[in-house]
């Protein structure tokens, strides 16, 4: 069994995707826009009516190891991402700075990236959208 993020960006999911490629290396594994889908009337069954065709319908990204999917939603206006944090753990101080720098640029530094009792840097920060990130170089584990 695995569990996968899926993040709803309100019709900002196409430019969230070009972000976290430049920003932490994602790679984009597919994308699909609702004007692409076969039965159009049928939208994803949980809105009223599709969102304009252009918008994309479901993607998926892979950052690291990990399948991150993601769609514009209902294009409501601005995404609300709470209650969760996406955790990038690196191998090293010099990697977490530079994860953590490339996720803060537009958005909000929440905890600034330092040593902490558990690990040589941590830092929590929200990117342009709003998604929370936590950095840190992971200690080893026997």
């Amino acid at each position: 069994m695995q569990v996968q993020p899926y993040l709803f960006f309100e019709g900002r999911c196409e430019e969230a995707v070009a972000f976290y490629q430049r920003a932490i290396g994602a790679e984009l594994i597919t994308m699909m826009r609702y004007q692409d889908n076969p039965e159009p009337q049928a939208g994803n069954g949980c809105m009223q009516a599709p969102p304009a065709g252009d918008k994309v319908m479901h993607m998926a990204m892979r950052i690291g190891a990990t399948t991150v999917m993601g769609s514009d939603g209902r294009c409501e206006g601005k995404p609300a991402f709470q209650g969760f944090a996406l955790s990038l753990n690196t191998p090293d101080e010099a990697a977490a700075r530079k994860l953590f720098d490339a996720l803060g640029d537009g958005g909000q530094v929440l905890m600034p990236l330092g040593r902490t009792f558990f690990s040589p840097a941590f830092g929590m920060v929200a990117d342009r959208f709003g998604v929370s990130w936590m950095v840190l170089v992971a200690p080893d584990t026997p």
